[in-house]
């Protein structure tokens, strides 16, 4: 339990708890068609800090249900959402993403930016299917395969990690089978993950030991964190996310 508080600790501070970034987040709207100027009910699941919640909230018409399972994610989130007037646009739901109170067809928009795979990807799209209005958006990024083969390292880190990493078109098969018909996909560029996710976060590794007194348990997450940033700086022409926008299909018809 204290290795996993030290991880909140880690990264509440930041503004992104995954590779992404405003413009791609922009790009995704883009390319999914939304109409910027109805009015939308949306849910940003795994929302984390709020990074793509509050864009959502500043472009779009939208009521948003931003959902993550750690209150200090959303106190952060709360907080910055009243600091730059979208409170009344935007309301947290504490709670695991494999267990959602929502109604059926409740959403118009189901997004989730770096967040699915704490219940697997196939699973997520599948159960999340019901909340989703026929004709409404599915926004999820997801660790993708860029490259049809990768050297044994690289293969070995991510089936233990993440056994469901994949290429791009085993995933868009998942989501034909699931009910949904795909509209777009592109990958997130070097900048979201280096600039945006793991320079900040080794900018704030120094001040983390210290808040910690340098225990072995939070050296450990730094080295483990290091490990992973140094996988990525090596092997990053064979793996990203992949942000998949797809629409929900009318399951009655045939």
């Amino acid at each position: 339990m204290e290795d996993y508080q030290l991880l909140i600790d880690l990264h509440k501070s930041a503004n992104r708890q995954g590779p992404g970034g405003d413009a791609e987040t922009e790009m995704a709207i883009d390319m999914s068609m939304i109409d910027r100027s109805a009015p939308l009910k949306i849910t940003d699941i795994g929302c984390g800090t709020g990074a793509s919640t509050l864009l959502l909230a500043q472009l779009l018409k939208a009521q948003i249900t931003a959902v993550d399972f750690l209150p200090d994610f959303l106190e952060v989130l709360e907080g910055r959402s009243e600091n730059m007037g979208l409170s009344e646009k935007i309301s947290t739901l504490c709670c695991s993403m494999d267990n959602l109170p929502f109604g059926d067809e409740e959403f118009d928009v189901i997004w989730s930016e770096g967040a699915i795979y704490n219940i697997g990807f196939e699973k997520g799209v599948k159960d999340w299917n019901r909340y989703l209005k026929v004709g409404g958006l599915l926004v999820v990024s997801e660790i993708t395969w860029i490259t049809g083969s990768r050297p044994s390292e690289l293969q070995k880190y991510w089936d233990e990690e993440y056994p469901e990493i994949d290429v791009a078109s085993s995933k868009i098969r998942v989501l034909e089978k699931n009910g949904y018909s795909p509209i777009g996909y592109f990958v997130l560029p070097v900048h979201c993950w280096l600039e945006n996710y793991y320079r900040p976060m080794q900018n704030s590794f120094k001040d983390f030991l210290n808040r910690n007194g340098n225990s072995e348990e939070a050296r450990a997450i730094v080295e483990a964190e290091n490990r992973e940033i140094e996988l990525y700086e090596k092997y990053k022409t064979y793996y990203s996310y992949g942000v998949y926008i797809s629409r929900k299909l009318d399951s009655q018809k045939p």
